[in-house]
């Protein structure tokens, strides 16, 4: 049977170097590639060596999602959730929806074109 794991995400945002900058504060990420999309834009992915978001943006690209239109939210795992919220807090947006609960504690952010991220630690717990 096969067997497979996620490779990128492509989202489009109004502003790829501000959300790719976020990404590497908040992740630890790098820049993998930049360029020209095959149509109407350009991309910036950022990840580590296995995995990464596509950060896709065109003249057509407006921003202003709506919530589960058609993508509930993003969620990634970090190893210090303090730190991390800091981060979301200086970067000016707001975090919310703080909880824990097994498998871990976590929050949530709306980025500034509305798509919601989900930031969770398993530390202390199980991964």
């Amino acid at each position: 049977m096969p067997k497979g794991k996620l490779e990128h995400v492509n989202i489009s945002v109004t502003d790829p170097e501000r959300s790719a900058a976020l990404l590497q504060d908040l992740l630890g990420w790098k820049e993998r590639w930049r360029g020209d999309s095959q149509k109407y834009g350009w991309t910036i992915h950022v990840g580590d060596d296995h995995d990464y978001l596509a950060l896709y943006t065109g003249d057509h690209v407006t921003g202003e999602y709506s919530k589960g239109a058609p993508l509930n939210h993003v969620a990634f795992t970090v190893d210090d959730l303090d730190g991390a919220e800091a981060i979301v807090a200086e970067a000016g947006l707001k975090p919310f929806g703080h909880d824990d609960y097994d498998p871990g504690k976590r929050f949530y952010f709306f980025d500034w074109d509305g798509i919601e991220f989900e930031v969770v630690s398993y530390a202390g717990g199980a991964q």
